[in-house]
């Protein structure tokens, strides 16, 4: 079957775009923190860049123009006269400054005097300003840097989900697993079933989100995600899946969104995994293939056989029926 649109691809990303917002755009400038660390990697460097070189020129072109309004870059190299800025001679000078003054380097060369009150009082206003501009984006690098984005593509889920018997009930599966050896502190799933329906009342909603099941009153869903584990939805009056057969899979059109929750113990910051499987990544009458093995003093995960399946004896009605 041709692959039909997804809400939310098998990586995680959503399949979501905001369009014609008009005035509500606004509220992006409003947390501009925010909106800067949404961007992706090559507009932060670019806005980085920017605003340094801007700062930089617009503060030395300042000092620049206090050395020429008060004539010290005709007379700076007059022993008698007392500068603003000494041996500041041209825009290059002044820059040179600028630098050494807000990279706190002091070679001793240039300086400022104290007969200079306007010098003062723009070294106090550059020493703010260079505080505020290096807290906001060097801040903003450093939290889109240790985001746990990275550390989601760590965590594996199943190409495909299983429908079969276990203890005699029929149920829906997938597969987790954590390629790190750190562990997924607090880890969690949920699961959502996306399907359009429309009520009796006549109203459609598209892509109506339900609760799948998969351990929330027994604790299930509480992962000790040190092995890949299978995760298990049972299929009883309850659940969304009620009504699915392995005939009606074929005509079905549903997304099932799995999202995993944990805290990375390593830096302790909240990572999400996200990814989907349509009605066509679900096989009926399927199992999946161990992958743990005990070696010599210790437990072995072959992950060459994470995504295998092989079929299993399953009844092809509903529980329904």
């Amino acid at each position: 079957r041709r692959e039909r649109q997804r809400f939310v691809d098998k990586n995680g990303r959503c399949n979501v775009q905001h369009g014609n917002l008009g005035g509500e755009s606004s509220r992006y400038l409003s947390d501009l923190f925010t909106t800067l660390v949404d961007l992706k990697w090559r507009w932060n460097l670019l806005i980085f860049l920017l605003t340094y070189t801007v700062a930089w020129l617009v503060m030395a072109s300042m000092w620049w123009g206090i050395a020429y309004l008060r004539g010290d870059l005709h007379r700076a190299h007059d022993d008698a006269y007392s500068p603003c800025v000494a041996n500041v001679y041209n825009f290059p000078s002044a820059f040179l400054f600028f630098i050494e003054t807000e990279a706190t380097i002091g070679y001793g060369h240039r300086y400022i005097t104290e007969r200079c009150p306007e010098g003062i009082v723009l070294f106090l206003f550059q020493s703010l300003l260079g505080s505020i501009v290096d807290a906001f984006l060097i801040g903003c690098m450093f939290i889109k840097m240790s985001q746990p984005k990275k550390r989601a593509e760590t965590l594996m889920f199943s190409r495909a989900a299983v429908v079969s018997q276990r203890d005699g009930k029929l149920c829906l599966m997938f597969r987790v697993g954590n390629l790190r050896n750190s562990h997924m502190v607090s880890a969690q799933i949920r699961c959502k079933l996306i399907k359009s329906r429309q009520t009796p009342e006549g109203e459609f909603l598209p892509l109506d989100q339900c609760e799948l099941d998969v351990g929330f009153g027994t604790g299930a869903d509480q992962l000790f995600l040190v092995s890949p584990l299978t995760i298990c939805h049972e299929i009883n009056s309850k659940s969304p899946l009620f009504c699915l057969s392995q005939r009606s899979l074929r005509s079905e059109q549903f997304e099932i969104v799995v999202i995993l929750e944990g805290i990375v113990e390593t830096t302790g910051m909240t990572c999400q995994a996200r990814t989907s499987y349509t009605e066509d990544e679900v096989l009926w009458g399927h199992r999946f293939l161990p992958v743990m093995s005990l070696e010599d003093g210790f437990f072995h995960v072959d992950y060459s056989q994470f995504h295998a399946t092989f079929e299993v004896p399953t009844p092809p009605y509903s529980v329904k029926e």
